[in-house]
């Protein structure tokens, strides 16, 4: 469960720091920053789901 949780944290922060990106902010702008956050406590439930329901 613990590698589903950190798999989770990483693809999902990962993909919310590129969209923020994309939207104009640049690596570390508030949007990246943000959407960063948001990914990372939504990986953290994904990766929780998972490993509970298929490990």
């Amino acid at each position: 469960m613990k590698l589903m949780i950190t798999l989770g944290i990483f693809i999902f922060s990962s993909l919310g720091g590129w969209l923020g990106s994309l939207m104009g902010g640049g690596a570390f702008g508030t949007w990246s920053l943000v959407l960063s956050v948001v990914g990372s406590f939504f990986g953290i439930w994904a990766g929780y789901w998972v490993g509970k329901n298929y490990l």
